[in-house]
């Protein structure tokens, strides 16, 4: 595999991660995900970004950094724009092969060197507006972007050739193969990425969407050509488009962009007494010719149940009482929509309950600080009856109505 070319200068090197194992430990990767760095030649050449020896790899980075006439061994500097271990994991291999490599970060991105690798010499420390000579006209410039998605993150700009060295920022699951340019890829497969992405967000970034709104703000006026993260598609043709995404993204939670208006629906049940309830919510639903997704737990992952429930504009969430509580699997997901930031979302609860409810009273008490409209919730025990099922068709009516008129 070889070195992918962006300008005279500037090279791509990505590794395709295929694994069973699972992004942050949490996140699965069914089609897999790259990791990207770059190369930035002057007088001195710069590696932006790095990785983890992870599924090869290393080995990919090296053969391709060849490709591109360097090695580990020979860069100059390596710039950190954030140091998450899926992009510094190898750090303290690559200053044991080469010592004279200055390291360029924020001052946050230092200390997480110092601390968190052992390492303390040699070290330089940027801020915003900062910038880095490497001759021939090769001029990078350094602009601090805190929380996308830890403290210390920043994004490098490349003055010569206008290029965003945005890392997290900007990034998608799915792994590229050889092709890892915008322009290379079909309107069909645009669209598996542009999901893969609002995947990647709203699991990784979500929870700083007000951070990413400031960022593009920062970043607006800069006259960027290409966009390039250290993981997903290098965007040259229409960088506007990804920017375009995660503003929308952004807008979800923090209200500077509506909410798609469609319903993510989330189920689970026991004995399928909470799932005969739920067939008639879907039915109140088709009625009134609003799109929804489906999800069942726990046996959908919950990184899928984020991305589409992210995005809607509408909720239903069905759960049975479970030991006086929530369904456990359910909660669990309220959980991570607490945590990315769910909010502003109209949402319809339903349930069944066998000796004594419960849910509804931990549920309310869990999304009190939501800013949910809610729809009242219906329960009822065992069996539903006609008339509980009548009252549950008419909730989804509701609901959907509600979706319509966002």
């Amino acid at each position: 595999m070889k070195a992918h070319q962006i300008t005279d200068s500037v090279y791509a090197i990505h590794a395709d991660i295929h694994t069973d194992a699972r992004f942050e430990g949490i996140w699965p990767i069914p089609n897999g995900v790259t990791l990207n760095s770059y190369v930035v030649k002057g007088e001195k050449t710069a590696l932006i970004d790095l990785a983890k020896d992870w599924a090869g790899s290393i080995g990919q980075f090296d053969q391709q950094l060849a490709s591109a006439g360097t090695s580990f061994e020979a860069i100059d500097y390596l710039v950190l724009n954030h140091l998450e271990p899926d992009h510094t994991a190898f750090l303290i291999e690559l200053r044991r092969r080469n010592p004279k490599a200055q390291i360029v970060s924020t001052p946050k991105g230092i200390a997480l060197v110092k601390n968190f690798f052992k390492i303390t010499d040699n070290l330089r420390e940027v801020k915003t507006g900062d910038t880095l000579d490497l001759g021939k006209d090769t001029v990078l410039e350094f602009f601090e972007t805190p929380n996308i998605h830890w403290p210390e993150t920043m994004m490098t700009f490349d003055r010569k050739n206008g290029i965003l060295f945005s890392c997290d920022g900007f990034g998608s699951y799915g792994a590229l193969g050889e092709r890892i340019f915008d322009d290379e890829f079909t309107a069909e497969e645009h669209a598996f990425f542009e999901h893969e992405s609002l995947r990647y967000y709203a699991n990784i970034v979500a929870s700083f969407s007000s951070f990413v709104n400031k960022a593009l703000d920062k970043l607006g006026a800069l006259p960027v050509k290409v966009i390039a993260p250290s993981h997903g598609i290098i965007w040259r043709k229409n960088p506007a488009e990804i920017v375009s995404r995660y503003a929308k993204y952004a807008g979800y939670n923090t209200g500077t962009a509506p909410c798609e208006k469609e319903i993510c629906v989330v189920w689970g049940s026991m004995y399928g007494y909470t799932r005969a309830g739920l067939e008639a919510v879907l039915d109140g639903i088709r009625a009134e010719g609003v799109p929804f997704t489906i999800h069942q737990v726990p046996d959908t992952d919950a990184s899928f149940v984020l991305a589409d429930a992210y995005k809607a504009a509408g909720l239903v969430l069905a759960m049975p009482t479970y030991e006086y509580k929530m369904f456990p699997p359910m909660a669990h997901i309220l959980d991570l929509f607490e945590r990315k930031h769910f909010t502003s979302k109209k949402v319809l609860r339903l349930g069944s309950w066998g000796w004594v409810g419960g849910a509804k009273k931990e549920y309310e008490e869990r999304i009190a600080s939501f800013k949910w409209t809610s729809v009242e919730s219906v329960e009822w025990q065992g069996v539903p009856s006609q008339a509980d099922l009548s009252l549950l068709t008419e909730r989804g009516r509701e609901l959907a109505r509600l979706i319509k008129e966002n």
